[in-house]
């Protein structure tokens, strides 16, 4: 009967320090996803908007080896926290010792962060940069349509960037008519002027041109107005007067 009593009461105590293990190791888990989040937070905020956008080689290394210790270190229990904490100092030390020098030299800013491959020039495609580059033909094709260019001779000039994206000047014949292309006088203002305010002309307003004060006082004397008598007056987009009267009248 003793002999079943111990045999109960030491597998209840296992039971028992199973159960603290559990809740201690979870708790651990818990303290460890907070920090890795905290810690990777910091990494983005030390080194910038490229590390989100992983505009360079180094960036987009550093950002998979910092992401891997991270996960480490949110859930591999078996690996001291404390190891983690030294790797990502060091990924980070690194990473932003390499910002700095690609910054301040640009020869070894090609190194570390690479430099764009022109891929079709004045027309021609740059087979040998493709090449280098690992760039195949399809991969060019693909990167056009997204550009909504389906042929190639439409292109002048393809650049591939450090980024991976494509940048595309078209040919003079293809390219998109802008405001300067076209015989479209632009509108006399783009904005509205102010001309009066409580009864006090606005010198500061004032054009040179058209709208001077010669045209101003001109253009009360038809209303039968003086400057004194205005509440507020503007000049419109289009060029219309707007006039608001002190006596809560208003003309056009």
């Amino acid at each position: 009967m003793t002999r079943c009593k111990n045999i109960l009461s030491q597998t209840n105590c296992r039971e028992f320090c199973k159960g603290e293990t559990v809740i201690s190791e979870s708790v651990e888990i818990i303290f460890r996803t907070f920090t890795s989040f905290i810690l990777l937070w910091i990494f983005v905020q030390l080194l910038g908007k490229q590390t989100i956008a992983q505009k360079t080689y180094h960036l987009y290394i550093a950002s998979i080896t910092m992401g891997t210790i991270a996960g480490n270190l949110a859930f591999n229990i078996k690996i001291k926290f404390l190891y983690f904490i030294i790797s990502i100092i060091i990924m980070g030390t690194v990473v932003f010792m390499l910002n700095l020098l690609a910054v301040r030299n640009p020869r070894f800013g090609k190194w570390i962060a690479g430099e764009p491959a022109t891929l079709i020039q004045k027309g021609r495609i740059f087979e040998e940069s493709m090449e280098r580059m690992g760039y195949s033909l399809d991969s060019l094709k693909q990167a056009l349509r997204g550009k909504d260019i389906f042929n190639i001779d439409e292109v002048e000039c393809a650049i591939l960037e450090i980024n991976g994206s494509l940048s595309v000047l078209k040919k003079e014949q293809y390219q998109n008519a802008t405001k300067q292309d076209l015989p479209i006088l632009p509108p006399a203002r783009s904005v509205p002027i102010e001309l009066v305010y409580d009864g006090k002309i606005l010198y500061d307003n004032l054009s040179t041109h058209t709208y001077n004060e010669g045209w101003l006082m001109a253009e009360l004397k038809k209303r039968n107005l003086v400057v004194f008598d205005i509440s507020y007056a503007v000049v419109g987009t289009k060029g219309n007067l707007y006039i608001d009267l002190i006596k809560d009248q208003s003309r056009e």
